[in-house]
């Protein structure tokens, strides 16, 4: 089981990422057909490059697993070509793009990104377009094997009990957590302030001052400041659609005019444009929240507070009518970005929110604690109540506990032996060659392949 989900795993993996194989020298082989499927060949240099790419992340990898998958690849491109399954120019242009613009943020920049893989970012989706379209085929045919499966509740509980109660999995401490926000009003004296400092800021770089500079020593972004406001490469949709729009709009070495966006007030500098990409500077300036506007936050959530725990009115309803959190109308409960679900295990609400974390760490389920000051992602200080709702202990998963978890590991083994349904079922009837020389590989992996080769 654990050998079918990592071969299949593979692909999902070959999915998600560009391999950087491409860009790095390889020892100098001559290149050779050792496999085919269908109409569709495997080359040598493609189980080199791909070897290379998977050994990054999962050392443990063995060649023969890498050329069981591209075979899986082959078959379901070839599969594609038979079902007549298309994916569209925009759907490759927009996957590429999604995938520059990450591999650009774990660069830190488009000029180290280019400098690694040697080329311009148009080339590079060049290079790219075909096994993207290719990866995309792959994916689309994979999950119409799977998309009707699912399992039962005599499933689940079958699949449980048939785990060896050695290899039971451990489940780590876990919290679902609420908060109710109250964010102060920021007034029109407040708003002005912001105004007139930023506005200033731009005379000066209209009559010469570094723009660079002065976001060193006046932009309240924590994250460009220091970097003489420099946010990177940005697609479009990754800013603020007021940012957005202004940015897009400007020429190199143009500075905007004042824009407001949930942030607070910019002014920005195009350095360069390409395409759908943009690198610019920014100066921020947020409003301030006088102390008057916040004190009025805490003693409003304080009511709210003591309206609670008197039981006059349950935390989700409190949530809904008062909050100012985007989840409230979540019962008040905060999403998981990791997840999709209200549940966190520790690591994931520390790196979510440590102070969330430190908060939370000390209460008891349906508990709720006193207000406490919090910085917002967009709009500075503000004050929140915290509550969890409910906290797992580590322990062994069963049923009763984990019954979800223990259903999407029932559902995933499900799909991965209906993958390997199929695989047979195609293999009988598709063309198969692999080369004597890696029949010799030695690994359980190219069995399927082998017994059916014709």
């Amino acid at each position: 089981m654990k050998r079918l989900y990592k071969n299949y795993a593979l692909t999902l993996f070959a999915f998600l990422i560009l391999s950087a194989a491409y860009s790095q020298p390889s020892p100098k082989v001559i290149d050779e057909v050792i496999g085919v499927v269908g109409n569709e060949i495997i080359l040598l240099s493609d189980l080199e490059n791909q070897y290379m790419q998977f050994k990054v992340n999962m050392p443990e990898i063995t060649k023969c697993e890498v050329f069981d998958d591209l075979l899986f690849q082959k078959l379901l491109i070839t599969q594609a070509e038979l079902d007549s399954v298309e994916v569209s120019e925009a759907m490759i242009d927009m996957e590429l793009d999604n995938r520059i613009r990450y591999f650009i943020s774990q660069f830190g920049s488009k000029e180290k990104f280019e400098q690694f893989y040697g080329k311009k970012i148009e080339e590079v989706k060049v290079d790219f377009r075909d096994a993207i379209r290719e990866q995309m085929l792959v994916q689309t045919v994979k999950d119409n094997i799977t998309s009707t499966i699912k399992v039962t509740p005599t499933e689940v509980r079958q699949y449980y009990n048939d785990i060896p109660k050695s290899d039971i999995p451990d489940v780590s401490v876990e919290y679902e957590v609420g908060q109710i926000v109250k964010q102060p009003k920021i007034g029109s004296e407040e708003l002005k302030e912001a105004f007139d400092k930023i506005s200033g800021l731009r005379e000066r770089v209209m009559k010469g001052e570094d723009f660079a500079t002065l976001a060193v020593l006046y932009s309240e972004d924590p994250g460009s400041a220091s970097q003489g406001g420099s946010i990177g490469t940005v697609g479009r949709g990754e800013t603020y659609p007021e940012f957005e729009a202004a940015a897009f709009s400007l020429k190199n070495g143009e500075v905007s005019e004042v824009v407001k966006s949930q942030a607070g007030y910019h002014i920005i500098k195009m350095i360069e444009r390409r395409g759908d990409f943009i690198d610019v500077l920014h100066i921020l300036i947020r409003p301030k929240v006088s102390p008057v506007e916040l004190e009025k936050s805490y003693r409003f959530l304080d009511s709210i507070y003591t309206v609670i725990t008197t039981s006059s009115m349950s935390y989700d309803e409190a949530a809904k009518k008062y909050s100012d959190d985007p989840n409230k109308m979540n019962g008040g409960m905060i999403v998981n970005p990791y997840t999709g679900t209200t549940w966190f295990d520790a690591t994931q609400l520390g790196n979510y929110d440590p102070q969330l974390f430190f908060i939370a760490d000390k209460l008891k389920v349906g508990e709720l604690s006193k207000p406490s000051r919090m910085e917002t992602q967009d709009k500075g200080e503000a004050y929140r109540l915290v509550f969890v709702k409910s906290q797992t202990v580590p322990h062994k998963a069963n049923l009763k506990d984990d019954y979800s978890k223990i259903q999407s590991w029932a559902e995933e083994e499900k799909k991965l032996n209906a993958i390997a349904k199929w695989v047979r079922n195609k293999v009988a009837k598709t063309y198969v060659f692999i080369k004597d020389d890696y029949l010799k590989m030695g690994c359980d992996a190219l069995d399927k392949w082998v017994n059916n080769e014709k």
